[in-house]
């Protein structure tokens, strides 16, 4: 049976290392270069294992009371007074790995820390995360989630776990927890006013949410790529090329503003579950774009239906393409025509966004089988095209004009309405049963895609991506 070496010789081998390791520059000369690897290693174990010890000790001393004696701050007062390295910075990441450790619930934190396994500043980054996201999971998900977290910390630092959340979210939250993830980043998306450098040039500040990153990006790809010319490859560097880019989308799309345009929007390719379409769980996934591998919420795709030109790949449960969506589902540039003379504005009461910077929205949406004709559609300006999706409010067309049922999930009773006197309801995408020949998780086509639109509502300066909604009230939010 082994041994367990006490404390005292512990200590003593402690003090050992460190005085080992004291003027160790002034010997490394007598050791072979192939000796340099090897001790590297050994000096990156040291370091693991003197972290994990930290918080074994630290552990202990708040256990045992020995923390709060002192006349500085308890805890952290204690720790700077006996580590002050930490002075310059670290003491509150030790301070709250440990705490958490030392909670029952938190045995996997506890278990990668005194291992070793993963360094104090990654488990502090997955504490944080865990504390912002773990009332918005599935209860059972809780130890997965962890797992992920403290793997991906261990592999790739603090930096990959904070990108993991979306995944997360997607694969273990609540219902609609993505999706009210990107809602929220929505209201943060901002443009800074031009600052002059001196030197003629102006810097701009742009913060966008992941469905705006998503579409500029996408339309920022073919405009940005190289451009060889007779054999002379194009020396622009990248930054300059996406610059150049988006002064280009924006001199198209100024060009003009009160008409039809002739180009086609920038097109997104992404892929979403069949299942998880229909239960609007999970996320969509973009594909073969420089931006490949962006999590889409459920809502966020249906919006992007409306203003690129988004090919839904729906995807059955092994992964098999069970429908492809096509490009030319939107408004055909008469009916956007129609659409502009008929409803003039945006149809929400007391919203006067002229038509053209309006969306065509299918007031049927065409994920759950509704046409594209006038009968079912009507103008949205992005701010409301944005609340109607949100909180699931049904329009009508009566005599040529659009009516609004304001309460939140009326499209529901709408569509029970309307599929209780449909004879033969689409089962499974592809299968023409349905007015379209093709499933697409857009639940509206927009006239912001293709020929069929005018300029993009997000261009227009008085449009919020937030409202204040009030679900007992009967008017819908204002434009500021």
């Amino acid at each position: 049976m082994e041994q367990v070496q006490q404390l005292s010789e512990r200590r003593d081998d402690v003090a050992a290392a460190v005085s080992a390791l004291a003027g160790i520059d002034a010997v490394l000369w007598q050791g072979g270069s192939e000796q340099l690897g090897p001790l590297f290693r050994q000096l990156d174990d040291l370091g693991r294992a003197v972290e994990a010890a930290r918080v074994a000790v630290l552990a202990e001393a708040i256990e045992r009371g020995e923390t709060t004696k002192t006349m500085a701050r308890a805890h952290t007062g204690w720790i700077l007074e006996w580590a002050p390295s930490l002075r310059a910075g670290g003491a509150g990441q030790l301070l709250a790995v440990t705490r958490a450790a030392t909670q029952q619930r938190h045995a996997q934190l506890r278990e990668a820390l005194l291992s070793g396994r993963v360094p104090v500043r990654a488990a502090a980054v997955c504490v944080e995360e865990m504390d912002r996201i773990r009332h918005r999971l599935t209860p059972e998900a809780v130890p997965s989630v962890w797992q992920a977290l403290l793997s991906l910390a261990a592999e790739d630092g603090p930096r990959a776990v904070r990108r993991l959340r979306p995944a997360l979210l997607a694969r273990y939250g609540q219902a609609g927890e993505l999706d009210r993830d990107q809602e929220r980043a929505k209201v943060l998306v901002a443009l800074s006013q031009p600052m002059h450098g001196g030197d003629g040039l102006f810097d701009y500040t742009l913060r966008l949410d992941v469905e705006a990153k998503t579409v500029l990006e996408a339309a920022l790809g073919p405009l940005s790529a190289p451009r060889p010319a007779d054999g002379v490859p194009d020396l622009r560097p990248a930054a300059q090329r996406r610059g150049q880019a988006l002064i280009e989308l924006v001199r198209r799309a100024v060009s003009c503003p009160g008409s039809l345009p002739t180009a086609a929007k920038a097109t997104l390719l992404v892929t979403i579950g069949w299942q998880d379409l229909l239960a609007e769980l999970g996320a969509g996934t973009t594909i073969a774009s420089s931006d490949a591998g962006t999590l889409l919420g459920p809502a966020a795709i249906r919006r992007l239906a409306c203003d690129a030109g988004i090919i839904p790949a729906v995807l059955g449960t092994d992964g098999q393409v069970l429908d492809l969506g096509r490009e030319s589902r939107w408004f055909t540039p008469a009916q956007a025509k129609a659409l502009w003379l008929r409803d003039r504005a945006c149809t929400i009461p007391g919203c006067s966004m002229p038509a053209q910077w309006c969306d065509a929205h299918h007031l049927w949406h065409f994920a759950d089988g509704g046409p594209t004709d006038l009968a079912h559609a009507a103008l949205l300006c992005g701010y409301h095209h944005t609340w109607v999706h949100r909180h699931r409010l049904a329009g009508r067309v009566h005599d040529g004009n659009v009516t609004w049922d304001l309460t939140p999930g009326s499209y529901d009773s709408y569509l029970s309405e309307l599929t209780r006197h449909r004879p033969d309801p689409p089962n499974e995408p592809g299968s023409g049963s349905g007015p379209g020949d093709h499933f697409d998780p857009g639940d509206d086509n927009g006239s912001g895609s293709g020929p069929g639109s005018g300029p993009d509502p997000a261009d227009d300066p008085r449009s919020e991506p937030g409202d204040h909604f009030d679900p007992g009230s009967a008017d819908p939010p204002q434009r500021p």
